[in-house]
Formats: structure tokens, C-alpha cells, sequence
């Protein structure tokens, strides 16, 4: 079956384990959902994860029996792209969640998108 939406897909995904309490969950393999998984483990969001052959294995963070990722949000679509300079970045949850981006940098954290004063694709707000 084809995926119209792989971010979206990913994101689902992680939100359907976290609402069943599942320990990890298995996400078809790409470079850009590598990247995001990688900005979820630096911010504190996932245990972990390892890639293997065709999937990447995400494992999820509980903190006293609840998700530390209290919600996921896909921002630009492919219908609708939304693309965000450098000063546009908004905040997420009044600060306390983060943005990712898609830049000519690569994938990149929206504080880390202000530090290096570049824009980009905003991709998802994660809080």
C-alpha cells in the first residue's frame, strides 16, 4: 500500500502506540523520519531507536505511566506546504514544545533553525 503522507504516517503512528502504552513501534525507513527520530531522541521525547534493513525500531518514553510526548502535529502537507523564514518560526505550546524543520541545512530543531538563521519547511510541532 502506498503512502501518500510518510511524515504524517510516522507521526500517526507514534501517536497510536502511545495512546495503546506500546514499549516501541516499527516505522517504514527514510532519511528525513532517520533525521526527525533523531531530533525526538536529543530533545528527550523517545528512548531511543535503531534502524534496521527496511524499518526504523522507535522505542517510546513514559514518565510515570504517561507519554513524554504529549502531542504531535503535522504542519505542512502536500496539498498545503508551509514554509516559515527564519524571523516566522512560530512557538509551540508557548515554548514548550519544539518545531521541526525541513531547511537547506537538512532537518533541523526550530531553535537550532533560529541559531543558524535559516527558514525553511515546517514539517511538525512536537509538546
Amino acid at each position: 500500500m502506498t503512502v501518500v503522507d510518510p511524515i504524517a504516517d510516522m507521526l500517526t503512528r507514534i501517536r497510536n502506540a502511545m495512546m495503546a502504552l506500546h514499549k516501541e513501534v516499527k516505522i517504514p525507513k527514510s532519511k528525513m523520519k532517520v533525521a526527525i527520530s533523531q531530533i525526538l531522541l536529543d530533545e528527550g521525547y523517545i528512548k531511543g531507536f535503531e534502524t534496521e534493513d527496511r524499518y526504523i525500531k522507535i522505542t517510546l518514553k513514559y514518565v510515570r505511566g504517561k507519554s513524554a510526548i504529549e502531542g504531535l502535529k503535522r504542519a505542512s502537507r502536500p496539498g498545503w506546504r508551509q514554509y516559515v523564514g527564519v524571523d516566522e518560526i512560530p512557538k509551540v505550546q508557548n515554548g514548550l514544545g519544539i518545531n521541526v524543520l525541513s531547511t537547506s541545512q537538512g532537518v533541523v530543531e526550530g531553535n537550532q533553525a533560529k541559531h543558524i538563521r535559516i527558514g525553511g519547511e515546517l514539517l511538525c510541532q512536537i509538546w
